[in-house]
């Protein structure tokens, strides 16, 4: 009898778990915001593309072609600077910074400054601008903001107080679904986002890649990034590519990184005294610093750099300074301070570099170009396991995995001895200072009135 009796309550107490509607609301709404991530991240790609696709219809047609770019891109330039500053403050950028700087502040509201569904609409179009001017910039950094965004609205909304661990799945679901790599989505939360492992966190991050992942698919298709590769060492000299791409694209990484934070530096306390004019004249210059260096490549330079990278991965060589050229471009890009990621142009860059050295050492193209990708973006981030994982899963050249793995590591290693604050981290304490100012100066004005 008491046996039956325990059984009876527990059944009844699980009717009552299972049906309760405030026991499901949150995990409803969480469901509901990692699915508008795979949705949102699907429709910002077919933008940049009409984006990009526009700009070269502009500049590939008529006798005035040449000279559109010197003009659309540093008035483009200008004019995302304006809006970011006045309509979306802090959704300058790739936005991979601002949500690894939402997650160390404690308060809701300082993180509502950098994440937000304003800020998200905001990033997505000028992001999408700044494709149409030209500039030199990618989708996916701003994809990880986009989400971290949707995700905290998540929190806000189901009232959840797992706000870190949501950014956090957020920010993978938006890498996932943006090249369509989930695994390379979870290791980039672990490494790059948290730079340690959340035990507590790791249920929610895979949960939210899944059903990005299945939106994305559902709306997308299944496809690789870069499609299928299938190449791998098979003479010591291809072996050879992997010491050379390893330290040289690690080097490169690296003099990107500690420029783009020196010089980034430099620029704000030139900025500061006259923010909205001084903001728009660089970004001004910069686009049409930009504009010259495209025009001066053939136009290779314009945009993420995909289909150069593309192109490499498949075996076509490149221009053999073309990398320094889309170097050039994604650092004044980057400099300016419109919204833009560094991911795609960083891909297209180490693309460049290792069609130059496999050209130069007369060895596979496709390999090198895979391996200058991995080297060159592990040496930028910093983060040699989701290099290595990302790049496996874009170009589906499991034949190299060990190689890939190798220059990545070496990449990383490399960088960290050339350059020792890794690129996204050294920008988020920038927007870390830029919202405890922001809440100190509101404090003051509440306390003056």
């Amino acid at each position: 009898m008491p046996v039956t009796y325990r059984k009876s309550k527990l059944l009844r107490r699980s009717r009552v778990i299972w049906g309760s509607f405030s026991l499901w609301r949150p995990r409803l709404i969480f469901w509901f915001g990692a699915i508008a991530i795979g949705v949102v991240s699907v429709a910002f790609a077919k933008m940049a593309d009409l984006a990009q696709t526009a700009f070269a219809s502009l500049t590939s047609s008529g006798q005035l072609a040449f000279f559109i770019p010197l003009l659309l891109a540093p008035l483009g330039f200008m004019l995302s600077a304006f809006l970011a500053a006045r309509l979306f403050p802090n959704a300058q950028g790739s936005g991979i910074p601002q949500a690894i700087a939402a997650r160390h502040l404690h308060n809701d509201e300082d993180r509502g400054r950098l994440l937000s569904l304003r800020i998200a609409f905001g990033k997505i179009v000028l992001t999408v601008l700044g494709l149409f001017c030209g500039a030199s910039i990618g989708r996916e950094g701003p994809t990880v903001q986009v989400g971290g965004s949707i995700m905290l609205a998540v929190a806000r909304f189901g009232g959840m107080a797992q706000a870190r661990g949501l950014i956090l799945a957020g920010s993978a679901a938006g890498i996932a679904a943006a090249f369509n790599t989930p695994l390379a989505g979870i290791v980039f939360a672990i490494e790059e986002m948290s730079r340690n492992y959340e035990a507590r966190a790791n249920g929610i991050v895979l949960t939210a890649v899944i059903l990005s992942g299945l939106a994305a698919l559902g709306l997308a298709g299944s496809y690789s990034y870069f499609g299928e590769a299938s190449v791998a060492p098979a003479q010591i000299r291809d072996w050879g590519l992997v010491l050379i791409c390893g330290v040289g694209g690690g080097a490169l990484g690296a003099c990107f990184s500690g420029f783009a934070l020196h010089y980034g530096q430099r620029v704000r306390r030139w900025v500061h005294p006259q923010p909205l004019a001084r903001a728009v004249a660089v970004a001004g210059v910069c686009g049409l610093a930009v504009a010259v260096i495209g025009i001066a490549s053939n136009g290779t330079t314009f945009g993420t750099g995909y289909e150069q990278a593309k192109g490499a991965v498949e075996g076509h060589a490149l221009p053999a300074f073309f990398f320094v050229e889309k170097l050039a471009a994604s650092f004044l890009s980057m400099l300016s301070g419109i919204p833009g990621g560094i991911f795609a142009p960083s891909l297209a860059v180490g693309a460049g570099f290792g069609s130059s050295v496999g050209t130069l050492l007369g060895t596979s193209i496709a390999l090198a170009s895979i391996l200058g990708m991995a080297a060159y973006f592990s040496g930028v981030v910093q983060a040699p396991m989701t290099a290595f994982v990302i790049i496996v899963e874009m170009t589906g050249d499991h034949q190299a995995v060990i190689p890939i793995m190798a220059v990545s590591m070496i990449g990383y290693v490399t960088s960290r001895i050339l350059s020792h604050e890794p690129l996204y981290h050294g920008l988020s304490r920038v927007f870390i200072a830029q919202v405890v100012r922001a809440r100190r100066l509101a404090e003051k004005e509440q306390a003056a009135t």
